[in-house]
């Protein structure tokens, strides 16, 4: 089974191409296509995970579908028919975009990650060993790796071109987007968390931390990007969570724990990934597709 790892769409203007999606420019609306890249520590591995592409798409759809009750968002068609009614030069790309497509609204994207975090996990495991603290958040004293925390917060941080991107806080991110958008994708971002949360854990999911990506269509800001993927999320099974620990994963995190063992500096290139990893990492990806959506590829 072959990873699908860079997607060209001759005649078609390429508007970018990401660490996982490649973007192509239709005049009124973009076409988000998946490729089954995977990356870690921002950096693209050599080699990909079949179909992880059509996953993330999957999910972010029913995604999408699920919270457009609370925010609107980019999508104009996901079923590959309509994208080829919108674009006939598509067609012979038919059984390539399939399932790993999204026709999308044009916006201005706002310069921020919108981060949220229900857990102590991660860089924010990190940052409170240091601080007690995340983005200048003081939090209280004596909480365990992956506790569940008090309250949900956001953590919102920039958005690299190349290299990592930094937590930013309150302040640093009203500098950046203004008052009134930091105030409306705070509250939209915790908001949106709390409703997928809850569906997820009667799935038998914990989603430990997540981010969201916004855009200026008008003067409106709406849900753009992804939402809820295991490229963007922390994903736990909720019967084997105990805090004090890190936790089993449904998300990249296994291909992450996997290159620690390495000696590798992280940076590119990264290492071929073995096929065992592949095969278990492309398990995971399928897994959860099927325990949120209830659906198969």
């Amino acid at each position: 089974m072959q990873a699908l790892m860079k997607v060209e769409l001759e005649g078609l203007k390429l508007f970018k191409r990401g660490k996982v999606r490649d973007i192509y420019d239709l005049d009124d609306a973009l076409l988000f296509v998946a490729s089954d890249r995977i990356s870690a520590f921002d950096v693209v591995m050599p080699n990909g995970i079949p179909d992880k592409g059509k996953v993330l798409t999957q999910i972010s759809v029913f995604w999408f579908e699920y919270t457009k009750d609370l925010i609107d968002n980019h999508i104009i068609a996901t079923d590959i028919d309509r994208i080829i009614d919108y674009d006939k030069r598509l067609e012979p790309y038919r059984n390539i975009l399939d399932k790993r497509s999204m026709l999308v609204k044009k916006t201005e994207p706002l310069s921020v990650e919108c981060v949220v975090r229900g857990y102590l996990a991660g860089s924010g495991w990190k940052d409170y060993k240091k601080s007690r603290s995340i983005n200048g958040i003081k939090l209280p004293e004596g909480l365990k790796e992956s506790d569940k925390l008090p309250e949900v917060i956001f953590t919102p941080s920039t958005k690299a071109e190349t290299g990592h991107d930094e937590a930013i806080n309150e302040e640093q991110t009203k500098k950046l987007i203004g008052a009134e958008s930091f105030e409306f994708v705070s509250s939209k971002s915790i908001e949106i968390y709390k409703k997928a949360d809850d569906f997820a854990r009667s799935k038998g999911i914990i989603i430990a931390d997540t981010k969201f990506e916004f855009g200026k269509l008008g003067d409106k800001l709406i849900l753009i990007d992804e939402i809820f993927t295991p490229d963007s999320s922390r994903f736990w099974p909720l019967d084997d969570y105990e805090p004090g620990r890190s936790q089993k994963s449904f998300d990249k995190q296994f291909t992450r724990d996997y290159l620690d063992t390495l000696d590798w500096d992280k940076m590119p290139p990264g290492p071929v990934l073995p096929e065992k990893i592949v095969t278990k990492t492309r398990e995971k990806y399928l897994l959860i597709l099927q325990m949120i959506t209830g659906k198969t590829l």
